[in-house]
């Protein structure tokens, strides 16, 4: 039971509220229909005896990418400090000399179909879920001009197009592979109402294209490729430039693995250090001119994962930030994945990594739980009143029910029987607006965010929580939460709820 303090802070949040507001991973989703019949008939247009084949030698081919980037360094802090400017090397595939080896994987025919057939939806479904919480703490970002680098097929555009379906007005897509191109322009060919799409082969060729001042996207989003530049300061390079076209947002996708969590930590230590510095500068000036260039847009904070800018908590821990999306296996990838000799589950786990910054500075909001008072379950007990005693064994029998549904380990899927509803390209999506009404996080500092699955014995749940310790998000921590039912059963039964990438209150 949460309650106001008299004389004191008014709380923003009921129980319910902040239970729904910390709620931001999403159960096993559904590749959306368009897709999955684009990719059917995609493949059926480039029928293939070794397909199978062809997807264990891209399986292969980015295992050895994973191998090379073992070798980079893991400590960051004289690389970061470094201009990266001065070094211009970078893979094969973005056109530069790469000091670690030339193993940018290049996209032919043979790779890209392998990647549509077994890897689009997962990547897909990735975006979708960083995407989505983008839009749900940021309620008023609705970009209209978007950059996409390292566009591949359009995984990340198919999902900007669910999330944003109607903001959308320019896509600029940046992808060098020719085969690549031609296949994302296949796949979108059946679509209606798509906004103006641009694509080029490279950052240059897209500056070159345009004019300076109309180089600014309200979101610039970059999805599984910063891996294949196996260059720190080459990967540095391509981030610095992709910051200087955002005007908004920056959205960074790697996989899930120690190797893309690493990256990403890296990527998201040079921003934030590079627009502190930059500051640093500007307010140290003596002449009042270069003060005056400080503006709303100045410095960038960190939208998600992370609820502070300060030095990542996990650094040498031996432990890496990532989180992990269920998606209904399409027909494509049961047809074509492996399985190891066992049935091939229904599903996969995307694991992956991301950070979404913003430009400006971290607003100074009131931290959820300000205001609000818990009862002990004693002090619940105390003020029961008889009819609270009655049981309703219909309520306790359906709780029941869904208690066993959330936890049960789910193996078949079929996600392509709806292929034949009626199912159009004009249904509107109502969960932002539910969202708002029953509750949402904002960016300040006071929500932590749950890394890794929370352990639940009896009575009591534990949590690994990347939170913030001071109100304006400088400085971060890891810590070991408890939330046992007696102390506080409020709580304890939103932590009793919360699930791996959920937010936690403090």
């Amino acid at each position: 039971m949460a309650s106001s303090v008299s004389g004191t802070i008014v709380p923003r949040f009921t129980a319910d509220t902040l239970r729904s507001a910390a709620k931001l991973s999403q159960g096993c989703h559904v590749v959306p229909v368009g897709l999955r019949r684009a990719i059917k008939k995609y493949i059926r247009e480039k029928e293939d005896p070794h397909m199978k084949r062809k997807v264990l030698s891209l399986s292969e081919s980015f295992h050895e990418v994973k191998e090379v980037n073992l070798l980079l360094p893991t400590s960051t802090s004289k690389e970061l400090v470094e201009d990266p400017l001065k070094s211009m090397q970078s893979s094969k595939r973005w056109k530069i000399k790469s000091a670690y080896g030339d193993i940018g994987l290049k996209y032919r025919d043979d790779e890209t179909i392998a990647y549509v057939a077994s890897r689009m939806p997962a990547v897909y479904a990735a975006c979708y879920r960083v995407l989505s919480e983008v839009k749900r703490r940021l309620p008023d970002f609705s970009p209209a001009k978007v950059l996409d680098f390292g566009a591949g097929t359009g995984s990340a555009m198919w999902a900007l197009r669910e999330v944003w379906p109607k903001s959308m007005e320019k896509i600029n897509l940046i992808e060098p592979s020719q085969c690549m191109q031609r296949a994302g322009q296949r796949l979108i060919k059946d679509l209606k109402d798509l906004p103006f799409i641009q694509s080029y082969g490279s950052i240059q060729a897209l500056t070159q294209s345009i004019s300076k001042s109309d180089r600014q996207n309200d979101l610039v989003i970059a999805s599984y490729v910063l891996g294949e530049i196996p260059s720190l300061k080459d990967r540095i390079t391509v981030v610095r430039q992709l910051w200087d076209l955002t005007g908004d947002v920056l959205i960074l996708i790697e996989p899930g693995t120690p190797e893309g969590s690493n990256i990403i930590s890296q990527m998201r230590s040079h921003i934030l250090w590079m627009e502190s510095r930059k500051i640093r500068k500007l307010e140290s000036a003596s002449h009042k001119s270069s003060k005056s260039l400080i503006t709303m847009k100045s410095g960038a904070f960190i939208v998600a994962p992370c609820p502070h800018d300060g030095r990542c908590p996990l650094y040498n821990t031996g432990k890496y930030c990532h989180f992990v999306q269920r998606l209904e296996r399409t027909t494509s990838q049961r047809a074509y994945k492996r399985s190891r000799g066992k049935p091939l589950r229904g599903y996969e786990d995307e694991k992956f990594s991301y950070v979404a910054f913003r430009r400006g500075r971290r607003p100074r909001e009131p931290w959820p739980l300000d205001g609000m008072k818990f009862d002990t379950l004693k002090e619940q007990h105390a003020k029961r009143s008889p009819e609270d005693l009655e049981i309703d064994y219909e309520d306790q029998i359906e709780s029941e029910v869904d208690d066993d549904e959330q936890e049960q380990d789910l193996v078949s899927y079929n996600s392509d029987v709806t292929e034949t509803d009626a199912i159009t390209d004009d249904d509107d999506d109502d969960s932002g607006e539910e969202a708002e009404e029953r509750g949402r996080a904002d960016v300040g500092s006071g929500w932590g965010r749950i890394i890794y699955s929370p352990i639940r014995r009896g009575k009591r749940v534990e949590m690994d929580v990347c939170r913030a310790i001071n109100r304006d998000g400088t400085e971060g921590s890891f810590d070991h939460v408890v939330v046992t039912q007696s102390k506080n059963p409020t709580l304890h039964h939103q932590a009793r709820r919360s699930l791996w990438g959920d937010l936690w209150p403090f």
